[in-house]
């Protein structure tokens, strides 16, 4: 796998990957032993946006002001504390991402993820100001039991995302022209 380093800050953000790659396991595992951390959910616990928010909540311990929408995943993403990130980066492996592909939501979770990702990912506010602290690496990994790179193209790509393509994954990231 090339173009994908999910134990730094850069992008992708958001990679889709089949049960297993050897590549991505590879990282997960150097990012931990940096001393981040790998948060795994369960597609099961994700196929509303409700529980979407309760999942995320709970797994990457999102504080009690939480809004429970859309902006507000993102703003906590842009927030975790260090106990989440181990000060140095999370990733969130989701497990068994087929049930959600055909969601109505999936297109905008994908995008949210993006979004919360980019900002930690930053060592400087949305004004370009500096941050009080280091750019922290977070990124989002969806593991797939049948892994098709051009349905799972298809079915994120939006205006607000550049998606690529490699031999063995998708990737997202925001599209630089809208967002920055």
């Amino acid at each position: 796998m090339t173009g994908v380093d999910i134990t730094g800050t850069s992008k992708p953000w958001v990679i889709f990957v089949s049960r297993g790659d050897t590549s991505i396991r590879g990282q997960l595992s150097g990012l931990v032993a940096k001393g981040g951390r790998v948060h795994h959910f369960d597609s099961r616990d994700l196929i509303t946006e409700e529980r979407i928010y309760r999942s995320f909540a709970e797994v990457l311990q999102f504080p009690g002001y939480f809004g429970r929408n859309w902006d507000s995943v993102v703003d906590c993403l842009d927030d975790l504390c260090g106990a989440v990130t181990g000060g140095v980066g999370i990733a969130g492996l989701i497990h068994g991402t087929d049930r959600l592909v055909e969601a109505d939501f999936f297109p905008l979770f994908v995008s949210v993820l993006c979004q919360g990702a980019d900002r930690a990912n930053a060592a400087v506010d949305l004004d370009g100001l500096p941050l009080d602290r280091p750019a922290i690496a977070e990124h989002f990994v969806f593991e797939f039991r049948q892994f098709d790179r051009e349905k799972v193209a298809l079915c994120i790509e939006q205006p607000d995302l550049t998606v690529t393509t490699g031999d063995s994954f998708v990737a997202a990231a925001l599209n630089p022209q809208r967002w920055h």
